[in-house]
């Protein structure tokens, strides 16, 4: 009992820590690099690249509130790490998949679970988060 609850203990501070690791401003570079042709600089969905897509971009400043009001943490994570498809382009999202793998870190679900994904994700993410309209 003692070490479920050490480990238990370690799952926590582990979380705990890699919420700080979220850098939004890292993030915003990842942003502007592989995803703004789509989903345009300022992540309405309007890119450059909106006229070629099958399927027109998310307006990524509206995940938020098209969820109830909770940011879909889990949904957006799985969509861009690739275990969400999305063929919009003639292949699944994300095109830049390479970058987007390489070793885990652990993210918390506002179900208080973890979901494993890459830095990159994680940084991308938290910037994506600062964009949400009211």
């Amino acid at each position: 009992m003692r070490q479920v609850m050490t480990i238990g203990l370690a799952l926590a501070l582990s979380l705990a820590n890699v919420a700080q690791a979220q850098d939004a401003r890292v993030g915003q570079e990842t942003y502007e690099r592989y995803c703004a042709a789509c989903h345009g600089l300022e992540g309405s969905g309007h890119g450059p690249m909106r006229a070629v897509l099958t399927l027109h971009p998310t307006d990524l400043t509206a995940l938020r509130a098209t969820n109830g009001g909770t940011f879909p943490l889990a949904r957006v994570v799985r969509r861009i790490d690739g275990r969400d498809p999305l063929v919009s382009h003639g292949s699944p999202m994300p095109i830049y998949g390479g970058f987007f793998e390489g070793r885990d870190v652990a993210m918390k679900t506002d179900e208080g679970q973890p979901l494993l994904t890459s830095q990159p994700v994680v940084d991308l993410v938290a910037y994506l988060q600062t964009l949400q309209q009211p």
